[in-house]
Formats: structure tokens, C-alpha cells, sequence
């Protein structure tokens, strides 16, 4: 498999999927795995919506290095593909980010048939808060179980 061929298959594997798998550790180092609902700022930023208090939010706060992965677990044995990511993960904060951030957030979240988000939803009054992972490696599995990076935008 080409890169073009690689990118292609990442990007429809992102583009085709809601959820990713978010792998956390806590300051000793304990894992934790989370589903989270996401939205792609681009293909080397996701966007999620967290309660401060999750074990994965708390988990961020210390040790901001995460793990993904973005599966589609629908299909048959043998014929799963994935997109692998190493990335920074954190709380977004400042204000124009969160702008930004949530305006993404939101169009996703519209696009598939839930309701618009603003950053009031995300702030002090607010349950949850935005979160966002940049990726600094990326990776699809071959057939041989070997890792062929991505440079994914």
C-alpha cells in the first residue's frame, strides 16, 4: 500500500466514523481507555466534549500525552482498518480557540443530527468542557500487522 493509498483509507476511516478510542494515563501512570464522540478539525486535530471530573479529563490534566485510535468495530474479522495516533491532548481555554473549537464542534455535531453547541455550553456554567489532541504521529496497520506512518493534515 502506497502513502496516497494510506492517506486515503485514514481519511475515510476518520471521516467515516464518530467515535475514537482516547488512551490516558494518570501522573503514575495507570492507563485508561475512553470511547469519545469527536470532531475533526482536521485530520491531525479532534475535538471532544468532556466532564472535567472524567477519569480521561482528570487523567489529561497531568499527563497530557494520549493515544487514539479511530476503528470501524461494524466489520467482519480480518477486515478491520484503523488510524493510530499519538498526540498531545488539553483542555481548551483560551477564548478564541474555544471559539474556534466549538464552531467545528458544533457543525459536526449538526451534521449528524444532534444540536448546536456554543461556548456558553462549555464554560464555568457549563457540565462538560472542549477538549482537543494534536497529533504528532500517525499510523495505519498493514496487512502484516506492520505500522506505515501517516502525514495526515
Amino acid at each position: 500500500m502506497d502513502s496516497r493509498e494510506r492517506e486515503a483509507m485514514a481519511k475515510s476511516i476518520v471521516d467515516g466514523n464518530s467515535y475514537m478510542t482516547l488512551a490516558t494515563a494518570n501522573a503514575a501512570g495507570v492507563p485508561w481507555a475512553s470511547p469519545v464522540w469527536y470532531a475533526p478539525a482536521s485530520y491531525r486535530e479532534y475535538l471532544w466534549v468532556s466532564r472535567p471530573g472524567a477519569r480521561h479529563s482528570q487523567n489529561i490534566a497531568v499527563r497530557p500525552q494520549v493515544g487514539i485510535v479511530i476503528f470501524d468495530s461494524t466489520v467482519p474479522i480480518n477486515t478491520g482498518k484503523a488510524v493510530y495516533m499519538a498526540a498531545v491532548a488539553e483542555q481548551v481555554t483560551d477564548d478564541a480557540e474555544l471559539a474556534r473549537g466549538i464552531s467545528v464542534f458544533s457543525a459536526r455535531s449538526l451534521a449528524q443530527g444532534a444540536h448546536a453547541w456554543t461556548p456558553e455550553d462549555v464554560g464555568p456554567s457549563g457540565g462538560v468542557r472542549l477538549y482537543r489532541a494534536l497529533a504528532s504521529e500517525q499510523f495505519v496497520l498493514s496487512s502484516e500487522d506492520e505500522r506505515l506512518p501517516l502525514t495526515l493534515e
